[in-house]
């Protein structure tokens, strides 16, 4: 099976929008995306000073984008380690205020040319939606495949995702800001792979990677592989397709034509400069459960992958320890586990639910 590789390919003619920079720095689009940086988040001194001085910290970057003197600051970098090991790095506030106030503006544009079943960072979609899907296709196919993208963020070709943003923007003010927050993406873990044309020294001469965290980096991966999406579905034809990052699967009836699948996608992806992870891309029956986002989907009913049950009680255990000392509140307890319990009740867990809440009391010491 031989199809066309190109950058965007089964993508329809898009639109290119012109003079949007003036939106992005409008006072009011500084105002709300400081509302959406700040909510939800922990308040740190950072926070609470760009609060104290909040009408002079807007104005401040307004005039700063205004005049084009904005630079980014240096990031924050931390290694976490469940559900797998990965750098995270965190940009200072007022950096984030600014990703918001690009995105209001430049992520409803996308929205329009992303298909159906891309889930993720998108408004009414989300885990629980894709999974569900995942969950319909199951029941209508007798075999999956699942693929993983090899270190995706740190994959990102700068190059090419500059490429793919143009397909979309045309103003060059909002270029320049996109490419500022681009080339000034924080180092990121060494990926060294090859693909035909390069030579011995093209892997490490070409910039990539984007800090796993941001905003923009967020809607600059949905982007990156928007033309994929667009392939899969309509020149390769796969009906039955779901995409959550980097993470996605391909559900059908034969399993030798899945497996065609996967080599005709990996060629695809080699214009892209990404590689799929051979040893976490397989196919296998449906009946046998789909592992997805952290559950494992089969066509009748939805369960907690057993590494994601063991993590909670571990967490729990902390938790205990942390209250018993009066490290933590009993609210902020209650504040974790109302996520993780609308999470797990998205799956069969009432028996480990009720383990749990029995287990640990939380008493204070």
């Amino acid at each position: 099976m031989k199809l066309a590789n190109k950058s965007g390919d089964g993508i329809k003619h898009l639109k290119r929008y012109n003079n949007l920079y003036s939106a992005i720095y409008s006072f009011p689009n500084l105002l709300a995306a400081y509302k959406q940086a700040f909510s939800g988040k922990k308040k740190t001194d950072e926070l609470f000073e760009f609060q104290y001085n909040l009408e002079n910290a807007i104005c401040g970057i307004e005039e700063e984008l205004r005049m084009k003197t904005y630079s980014p600051g240096n990031y924050r970098s931390f290694t976490i380690i469940e559900p797998k090991e990965r750098l995270i790095s965190a940009a200072p506030f007022r950096d984030r205020v600014v990703h918001h106030a690009l995105c209001n503006i430049i992520q409803p544009l996308f929205e329009s040319s992303f298909i159906f079943d891309s889930y993720s960072n998108r408004v009414g979609k989300g885990t629980h939606k894709a999974i569900l899907q995942c969950k319909r296709f199951a029941m209508e196919s007798k075999y999956v495949l699942k693929c993983d993208i090899k270190k995706y963020f740190p994959s990102i070709d700068h190059q090419v995702l500059k490429a793919e943003i143009r397909r979309k923007i045309k103003c060059e003010d909002t270029l320049w800001l996109i490419d500022l927050i681009i080339d000034k993406s924080n180092e990121q873990e060494e990926v060294i792979d090859y693909f035909p044309g390069d030579d011995l020294f093209t892997p490490a001469a070409r910039r990539k990677g984007l800090p796993i965290g941001n905003l923009t980096s967020q809607n600059f991966a949905n982007i990156y592989l928007n033309g994929m999406d667009h392939f899969i579905k309509e020149k390769m034809g796969i009906k039955h397709y779901i995409r959550y990052v980097d993470d996605f699967v391909l559900f059908g009836d034969n399993k030798k034509k899945l497996w065609q699948d996967f080599e005709v996608i990996q060629e695809y992806l080699d214009g892209y400069r990404l590689k799929l992870h051979g040893k976490k891309s397989m196919v296998y029956k449906t009946e046998g459960g789909v592992n997805f986002l952290g559950h494992k989907v089969f066509p009748e009913f939805i369960l907690l992958k057993r590494e994601n049950k063991l993590r909670i009680r571990k967490k729990m255990k902390i938790l205990q320890v942390q209250y018993s000392e009066h490290k933590i509140s009993m609210k902020k307890i209650i504040e974790k586990m109302q996520s993780w319990d609308a999470h797990a009740r998205f799956s069969r867990t009432f028996r480990l639910r009720t383990e749990i809440y029995e287990q640990y009391p939380f008493i204070l010491g």
